[in-house]
């Protein structure tokens, strides 16, 4: 029990590292840069609460507006990924592999885990984005960032999820 949670921690504290370090100075054209530290949401075993889960989104998401001077944006928006994530697993997970498994590509299958990460992806960056611009006036340059940013954050959990199998 504890090895998990220094597990937890380790992947915590890596991921905002890279991502305030890193990722946050890499854009395709200007636009948005991927947010890969919600990989440590999207991964936590199925058996954890959604409360749980939406205290480690806040604190992950807290961390990374701390660091990216962004008041409350990204914290709000992984919360909010933490809350809905439960229904996109059930709604893309078959009723008898939802006993404690962390979704990846293996567990899940290729095709299931694709749409899981496209649908969590979509949700945390229109959100985050949407609150970041607070204007629908540049409809255009919204979408943009979005599709650009989801492209990225893809491509790299993707590249880690093959990685791992």
């Amino acid at each position: 029990m504890i090895i998990n949670y220094i597990h937890k921690v380790a992947w915590f504290f890596g991921l905002v590292l890279l991502q305030v370090v890193i990722l946050n100075n890499l854009h395709i054209a200007g636009y948005a840069p991927p947010f890969f530290y919600i990989y440590f949401i999207l991964k936590f075993d199925t058996s954890v609460s959604r409360n749980e889960l939406m205290i480690w989104g806040f604190l992950i998401g807290l961390a990374v507006d701390v660091f990216s001077n962004t008041p409350g944006m990204n914290a709000a928006s992984t919360v909010f990924l933490a809350f809905v994530r439960p229904l996109l697993l059930r709604l893309f997970m078959s009723r008898d592999n939802l006993d404690n498994i962390s979704p990846s590509m293996r567990s899940m299958g290729t095709g299931a885990f694709v749409k899981f990460l496209i649908a969590s992806l979509f949700i945390h960056h229109t959100m985050l984005l949407t609150i970041e611009l607070f204007s629908f006036t540049s409809m255009l340059s919204l979408l943009l960032s979005i599709v650009f940013s989801m492209l990225l954050t893809f491509t790299f959990i993707m590249a880690v999820e093959g990685i791992k199998k």
